[in-house]
C-alpha cells in the first residue's frame, strides 16, 4: 500500500501550513537559537554551533551541561528542540505559547520555571505615556545535562547573566540549577528596579491629588498607574510559592519544595538553596514594595474621586447661585410683560426706572448674601 505523503497526514503539525494553500517552507530550529554553550567545571569548553552535537558531546563525557538559549521559537522549532532533550510535550506546548502564569514545575528530573519579566517604560509625561510597565516571559527548562532559556519579548535579554557566569567559574560549576538561580535572580532585581523607578511617578501623582491649586485633576491617569500595578501584581505574586519551593522554605507551604541533589540538577543543593533564598527574600521586597503602592493609589482614587465630587458640588452651587440673582429680573420682566391695564406704576412716568433700580438693588443684595455664605 502506497505511503501517505506527509503534509497530507492530519497526524502532523506542519510550519507554517495554510490549510487552503501549499505548505510554506519550514524554518530551522538555528533560527531561534540565541546562544548554545557547553561548560565542564563551569568553564565554556569548544562545542559545535548545532545544539544536538553540543548535547551528544556532553553525554558522550557525562561531563558539565548545556545552556541553549532560544527566542521566540515557533511550534516547530521547539518540536525539534523537544526532540533533542526528550522534553515533555506540556513543557513544549507552555514555551511556544507565551501568555503563562509564573509557575514551578517538575518533570521527573526536569525543572519548568516560568517568570515575567518587567521594563520600565520611559516618559516625559504622565499624561501622554500609554503604558508605564511592559511585560515578557521568560522560561527556563532545566535538567541533569542541560538549561534551556525560552525567552517572549523585547527586554528579556540574559547576554549579561551568561557573560558573569562565565567570569565566575566556581559559581557556574555548580550545575543547572545555579543557571536556573541567575535567570531568576536577574529577573527579581528587575522588579525591584522597576519599584524604585515608579515611586518618583506615585510621589508626583500624590503631589497631584493633595495640591490645593490642581483644580482640573485627570483622575485617569491615577487609574492608569492602577492598572500598570495589577500588570506587576500578576507577574510577582505568583512567583512567591515557585522561589519558597526552590529556596526550600516550608513556611506557609502546602508542596514540598525542591531537592536538586534528588534532581541531579546540582550536586550541593544547599549552595543553591542558599542562594535562592536571597532570591526570594528580593522578590519579598518587590512584593512590599508593590502592595505599599497598591495601596498609596486606591487612597489616591478615593482622595481623587472626593475632590472630584466636592469641585462638581462647588459648581453647582456656583450655577445655582446665578441662576437664583437671574430669577428676579425675569420674574418682574415676566409679571410686567402680561399688558394687564390696572397693575402698580403702570401709568406712573417714573416707573420705569423706579423698576429698574429696585431689581438692580435686589439682585446685589441677594449676590452678597451668597457671597457671604460662600456660594460664589
Amino acid at each position: 500500500m502506497p505511503s501517505i505523503p506527509r503534509m497530507l497526514n492530519p497526524g502532523n503539525r506542519d510550519h507554517g501550513r495554510d490549510p487552503a494553500g501549499p505548505r510554506l517552507p519550514r524554518v530551522p530550529a538555528a533560527r531561534a537559537v540565541i546562544d548554545c554553550g557547553v561548560y565542564v567545571d563551569g568553564v565554556r569548553q569548544e562545542a559545535p554551533n548545532d545544539f544536538r552535537k553540543a548535547l551528544e558531546q556532553v553525554r558522550s563525557a557525562e561531563r558539565g551541561f548545556i545552556w541553549l538559549g532560544l527566542h521566540e521559537p515557533d511550534e516547530q522549532q521547539m518540536d525539534d528542540v523537544a526532540t533533542a532533550f526528550a522534553l515533555h510535550p506540556l513543557m513544549v506546548e507552555d514555551a511556544v505559547h507565551a501568555h503563562q502564569r509564573p509557575k514551578l514545575e517538575l518533570y521527573d528530573d526536569t525543572v519548568f520555571l516560568v517568570l515575567r519579566t518587567i521594563s520600565y517604560v520611559d516618559h516625559d509625561s504622565l499624561e501622554v505615556a500609554n503604558d508605564i510597565v511592559e511585560t515578557g516571559e521568560i522560561m527556563v527548562l532545566a535538567g541533569r545535562d542541560f538549561v534551556i532559556t525560552v525567552r517572549h519579548g523585547d527586554h528579556t535579554h540574559l547576554a549579561g547573566v551568561r557573560q558573569r557566569m562565565e567570569q565566575t567559574p566556581e559559581h557556574l560549576a555548580l550545575g543547572p540549577a545555579i543557571v536556573l538561580h541567575a535567570v531568576a535572580d536577574r529577573v527579581v532585581d528587575s522588579y525591584l528596579a522597576v519599584v524604585s523607578e515608579m515611586e518618583t511617578d506615585v510621589d508626583e501623582l500624590e503631589e497631584r491629588v493633595f495640591s490645593a491649586s490642581s483644580n482640573n485633576l485627570d483622575i485617569d491617569v491615577v487609574y492608569k498607574f492602577k492598572r500598570e500595578v495589577l500588570e506587576l501584581q500578576r507577574a510577582v505574586y505568583p512567583l512567591t510559592v515557585p522561589m519558597a519551593r526552590l529556596s526550600g522554605n516550608k513556611r506557609d507551604l502546602d508542596v514540598s519544595p525542591v531537592r536538586f541533589e534528588k534532581t541531579s540538577l546540582s550536586a550541593d543543593g544547599k549552595e543553591v538553596r542558599r542562594h535562592f533564598r536571597d532570591v526570594a527574600d528580593h522578590l519579598t521586597t518587590a512584593s512590599d514594595l508593590i502592595e505599599e503602592y497598591d495601596e498609596r493609589l486606591t487612597t489616591l482614587l478615593n482622595a481623587a474621586a472626593t475632590k472630584v465630587s466636592i469641585q462638581q458640588s462647588t459648581d453647582m452651587r456656583k450655577i445655582s447661585s446665578w441662576a437664583a440673582i437671574a430669577a428676579v429680573p425675569t420674574a418682574v420682566a415676566g409679571i410686567y410683560g402680561m399688558n394687564f391695564d390696572f397693575m402698580p406704576l403702570t401709568h406712573y412716568k417714573a416707573s420705569y426706572p423706579i423698576l429698574l433700580i429696585l431689581m438692580a438693588i435686589t439682585c446685589v443684595l441677594l449676590w452678597r448674601t451668597l457671597r457671604k455664605n460662600h456660594w460664589l
